[in-house]
This record gives C-alpha cells, structure tokens and sequence, in this order.
C-alpha cells in the first residue's frame, strides 16, 4: 500500500497526496479510538473486584506472553488473524480522500484486517482491562495514530527512485518495530505481574 500512496503515485492519478494522507491519518486514528473506546465499555460490563483484581492482571500478563510467543512462532504457531486486507482496488477507483478513509479506519480499527502483531491485540486487552472510556480511547488514538504514521515518510518520494529508497528505509524500519514491539510485550507483561505486589504494598 505505501508503495501506491506516494506524492509520485497520486500524481499519476491526479489526487492530492496530502488530501489522502491526512484523510488516511485522521480515519486511522479515529478507528483506533472506536477499537479502544468499544474493548474498555465491554470491560466495563466486568465487574471491577475481577478486572483490578492479582487474577485480573496475572491473567493479562499471561496473554500478552501467550501474543509473544506466538508472534516468535514458538512451537511453529501462528497468530491467529483474519486473512483480510484493505482492498487495493479501490485506488485508481475511487478519489484519495475516499481510500484514505476507507484504508485508514480499516486499518487503525486493528483487528477488521490481517494482524501481524499481537500488540494489536495488546490494545484491544489492555482497553478491556482498564474498563473506563477514557483510557481505552486514549490506547486506540495511540494505536490508531502510530499505525498511520509510516505513510507520512512517503513525502518526498516524487520519482521512482525515491520511491525504491522509502521502502528500503521501510523494510529496515519494520524490523526495529517489530524488536519495540517485542520489548513492549516482554514490559507490559512484567508491569502487569508485579502490580499486584505493588497495590498489595500501597494498601
């Protein structure tokens, strides 16, 4: 997709790329706010004596060691996901402000799409957790908003050349995301195991 939304891509087309992306941004981020404001009022509907419970987080923190496990495809699993992606067709079919809606609300929503990442899930958990609107919409914006921000860096690619170097610096980009992504999990889990100890302490 980065390779199609490009300043040289939309040229062709004769779209705006700075129409698209921010529609792309803007749709992203408010998809991931829906994912999260939608997982923390489920959790609501959980009593809070579970959710803030030693049990609550011991079990969270197991799940997102379950997401890293499978994202290292330990045992040779894999992360279960859909087999969906955004509909590439759409370009060249439709204005770019309409396919940067339609793309980035799909994609900052998360799980409506293939998922290659078990954070995405850790979102989706962490949202549900939490229980309170507020902190389940703040996680999504985040989430939402961090996903579109790749497309930004095809700002300058004006010619064919540039292009080839963009997603070469991409390549290279997604393998650090995929090492902080990691790391993340590996934090998240142990925050979540030790604050019961912590709350314990406190009171």
């Amino acid at each position: 997709m980065l390779s199609s939304i490009s300043p040289f891509g939309e040229r062709a087309r004769a779209s705006r790329w700075w129409l698209t992306t921010t529609a792309y941004v803007v749709s992203s981020t408010l998809g991931g706010l829906a994912i999260g404001l939608l997982a923390a009022l489920v959790g609501a509907l959980v009593p809070q004596g579970w959710r803030l419970s030693p049990t609550g987080f011991v079990v969270a923190a197991l799940l997102l060691l379950v997401g890293l496990a499978l994202d290292l495809r330990v045992g040779g699993l894999e992360l279960p996901s859909w087999r969906r992606q955004v509909d590439e067709a759409w370009i060249g079919r439709y204005r770019g402000w309409v396919v940067g809606v339609g793309f980035g609300a799909q994609l900052g929503f998360g799980v409506v799409t293939i998922v290659t990442s078990s954070t995405t899930y850790a979102v989706v958990l962490l949202s549900l957790l939490s229980g309170t609107p507020w902190v389940g919409a703040l996680l999504g914006v985040v989430f939402g908003l961090v996903r579109a921000l790749p497309l930004v860096l095809m700002a300058r690619v004006d010619s064919r050349e540039r292009l080839w170097e963009a997603l070469r610096g991409v390549a290279l980009g997604a393998r650090v995301a995929d090492i902080v992504a990691r790391v993340g999990l590996s934090l998240g889990a142990t925050v979540l195991a030790i604050a019961p100890l912590t709350m314990a302490t406190w009171t």
